[in-house]
């Protein structure tokens, strides 16, 4: 089975268009969908909607900071741009949509795969895998020969030998990766809807289960349309202007 792992959307129904039509084109067959739905963008609803039918059709989802931000409120620690977000995206959600993020777990088991959108060591507090240290705090964290997960917008691979030797590299887009069976493996797939590493293109992965390969992809998109949404709503032009340099 081909599996898309898709995360941090945050509401740009542009790139997340881009990203399934992308995905069906590769064969895949389900969805791991690993947070942050909401939060910067424009179309929160609409996404939001996406979500709640892929689910419907057997995707795995699971809750990010943004989407527990606008049930429960934003934290002290968030920016003043990404509260704003989070406010306004609360008004723009009905309650049938407020209570489908509010149901989403922290972190969906599926065989011998972990989908979270932090980390597995702690998932609730959201703290970052911002390197190797992390990442094996991570995969020490759990059995899973496999953890798919978000938060950091830029994509990257780490895993963890038998013997306890760790590695990570930064992938390169559309070269099938194969995740040899004797090391534990935590992939970050990268933002669809806000990518950080300098390229505007969405970001996205697909995990071949039979053959054990994973493939990180790009999609370019229109950002100069979602930008022209977030405008639109009012929300900070900074939120716009980043999604045309990738930042």
């Amino acid at each position: 089975m081909k599996i898309a792992l898709i995360t941090d959307l945050h509401a740009n129904r542009e790139a997340f268009t881009a990203v399934l039509a992308h995905a069906r084109a590769q064969g895949a067959e389900n969805y791991a969908l690993l947070g942050d739905f909401v939060g910067y963008g424009g179309d929160p609803a609409w996404v939001v909607d996406q979500v709640r039918d892929l689910v419907s059709q057997g995707a795995a989802a699971v809750m990010g900071n943004h989407d527990s931000a606008v049930v429960n409120g934003a934290g002290p620690g968030m920016r003043d741009d990404a509260r704003e977000a989070i406010n306004w995206t609360r008004a723009q959600l009905n309650p049938e949509q407020l209570a489908f993020l509010a149901g989403l777990p922290m972190q969906v088991v599926q065989q011998d795969r972990l989908y979270v959108h932090a980390n597995a060591f702690d998932p609730p507090r959201w703290e970052y895998i911002q390197g190797r240290l992390e990442a094996m705090r991570s995969l020490h964290a759990t059995d899973c020969r496999y953890t798919f997960c978000g938060h950091m917008h830029e994509p990257m691979l780490y895993h963890l030998s038998s013997i306890g030797k760790a590695g990570e590299f930064t992938p390169a887009a559309g070269v099938p990766i194969p995740l040899l069976p004797n090391r534990q493996w935590l992939a970050i797939p990268g933002s669809c809807g806000q990518p950080r590493d300098g390229n505007p293109a969405a970001c996205y992965a697909t995990f071949d289960t039979e053959a054990g390969e994973l493939t990180f992809q790009r999609v370019p998109y229109d950002f100069d349309a979602a930008g022209d949404r977030i405008r639109a709503a009012g929300l900070p032009e900074r939120l716009a202007q980043r999604l045309a340099v990738g930042e």
